[in-house]
C-alpha cells in the first residue's frame, strides 16, 4: 500500500514487521533502537509527533514508533502501523504511581486500564474492557525478573488530561472540576497503580481491531516524590525500555 498519511511509513520502510514498541517521546525512539537485543536499527521517518526507527531480533524487524501524548496520536499511530502490517504493540512510557508501596524506578506492568481517556469511546463503548495481551503480560513480568528490575502488575488508570484528570495541584489554575475532585483517593482505594494518559486508549483498540498490546511504564513520581527529575526520568525510561525490549525478545523466542 502507498504511505500512510500521518507516519509518512510505507510497508517496505518497516521490512514488513509485525511487532511495533510504542514510547510516547520522540526522542525515546532512538535510545530504544539501540538497545540490545535489537540490533541494526536505524532512522526510517519523523512526521510530527511521530518519529519511526526500525532494528531487528535476530532476523525479526522490529519498528519503533513514538505516538506522541495521549489518545488520539496513540490512535492514529496503531492504526496506521495497523494498516502497513504491524498486529502486535507494546507501549514503552513513563508514569506516576498512587500507590505508596511503588518508588520512583520502578516499572509498572499493565493489565488493564480505567478508560478515561475519550479517545477509546471511539473503538468500543465504554463498558467493553481496557485489557492488554496476557501473553505480552508474562513476557514483561519475566523480563522484569530476569533483569532484577523491581515491578508492579496490575491496573492503570488512562487520563485524558495529564493536571486535572491525574489532581496534579501544581496546574496553573490549581482548580479541579467537581467530577474529579477526589478521583486519586477513589482509585487508590480500588487498587490502581498509576496514572498514565494512553494505555486505555492502545488496549481498547487493538482488542477490539484483533490486535495484541501490552504496556511498561517507569515511575517517574509518586505521592511522595511529585516532583518530576532529570535523574528520575533517566532511570524510569531507562528500567522501561530495558524490560520493553528483553520482553520482546523472549516474547520472539518462546514464539507466544
Amino acid at each position: 500500500m502507498p504511505q500512510v498519511y500521518h507516519l509518512n511509513l510505507s510497508e517496505r520502510e518497516i521490512a514488513g514487521a509485525q511487532i511495533a514498541l510504542l514510547p510516547g517521546d520522540p526522542a525515546r525512539v532512538e535510545k530504544i533502537a539501540t538497545t540490545e537485543p535489537i540490533k541494526h536499527g536505524r532512522f526510517v521517518a519523523s512526521h510530527r509527533e511521530f518519529c519511526t526507527w526500525l532494528g531487528f531480533i535476530g532476523e525479526t524487524p522490529i519498528v519503533i514508533t513514538s505516538t506522541g501524548i495521549g489518545g488520539p496520536s496513540t490512535a492514529i499511530a496503531v492504526e496506521e502501523l495497523a494498516q502497513l502490517g504491524v498486529r502486535i504493540f507494546m507501549r514503552v512510557g513513563t508514569t506516576g504511581a498512587i500507590q505508596p508501596h511503588i518508588t520512583v524506578g520502578d516499572v509498572v506492568i499493565t493489565t488493564g486500564a480505567v478508560r478515561l481517556d475519550g479517545a477509546s469511546t471511539h473503538y468500543a463503548p465504554i463498558e467493553y474492557p481496557a485489557v492488554a495481551d496476557y501473553n505480552l503480560v508474562w513476557a514483561l513480568v519475566e523480563a522484569a525478573q530476569t533483569l532484577k528490575i523491581p515491578y508492579h502488575v496490575g491496573i492503570t488508570c488512562s487520563s485524558a488530561t495529564f493536571y486535572p484528570g491525574q489532581e496534579r495541584s501544581d496546574s496553573f489554575s490549581r482548580y479541579i472540576i467537581k467530577d474529579l475532585q477526589g478521583t486519586k483517593d477513589e482509585w487508590q482505594r480500588l487498587g490502581v497503580l498509576n496514572y498514565e494518559m494512553e494505555a486505555a486508549t492502545l488496549f481498547t483498540m487493538c482488542s477490539a481491531l484483533g490486535l495484541r498490546a501490552g504496556c511498561v511504564c517507569g515511575v517517574v513520581d509518586t505521592l511522595t516524590q511529585e516532583q518530576i527529575t532529570p535523574e528520575s526520568l533517566q532511570r524510569a525510561e531507562q528500567n522501561a525500555i530495558q524490560v520493553a525490549v528483553k520482553a520482546t525478545g523472549i516474547f520472539l523466542e518462546k514464539q507466544l
